[in-house]
């Protein structure tokens, strides 16, 4: 039955019912035999990525299919645009799936390539989610580089005045009270 969908993935993965096919047979069928599935996907992440029914199924391509080859591929892809990504309101829902299930390494690539945006991405209705899953599944070294960049570098701390009167920043700042030890405050 699954072969019956060759030709037809990409139609029935941008489909409002389609697309829960696929993720099925990525759920259920053994990866040997949705290889041409999930081959179909390669160099097109990103813009399934930012799809509303295309984000879940490359979220489950991440979670259920374990061939390295198929990792790296779409590891590339994600983070190539990850700055994208997060501001985007389906991709940001990728990147937020790598952050709470990818291995650290995926996670650590992923905050290094948002330094240095931090304050900017928080102040972003989508993306501040994403800081905010930075700050729960980084490491205690990437949460101070986190929090050093909101506190800035001049002793009035205005990307922290900044930060806690935006309406989507704010909450990242809280974050940041929930998270941190007293050490990283």
């Amino acid at each position: 039955m699954v072969t019956e969908l060759d030709g037809q993935i990409m139609r029935c993965v941008r489909d409002q019912n389609g697309n829960h096919v696929i993720q099925k047979c990525i759920e259920c069928v053994p990866e040997g035999e949705i290889r041409f599935i999930v081959s179909t996907f390669y160099d097109q992440v990103v813009t399934l990525s930012t799809h509303p029914y295309g984000c879940r199924v490359i979220q489950r391509v991440l979670e259920y299919c374990h061939d390295p080859k198929t990792q790296q591929i779409m590891m590339d892809e994600i983070l190539q645009c990850v700055c994208m990504l997060a501001q985007d309101q389906y991709g940001n829902y990728v990147v937020q799936h790598v952050l709470e299930h990818g291995k650290p390494e995926e996670r650590s690539a992923i905050i290094k390539e948002l330094t240095g945006q931090i304050v900017q991405m928080s102040q972003q209705k989508f993306a501040s989610n994403m800081i905010e899953k930075c700050l729960c599944f980084g490491t205690a070294a990437e949460r101070q580089a986190i929090v050093n960049e909101m506190i800035g570098s001049t002793d009035d701390n205005e990307p922290l005045q900044v930060m806690m009167k935006d309406q989507f920043a704010n909450y990242v700042v809280q974050k940041v009270l929930e998270t941190c030890d007293d050490q990283q405050l």
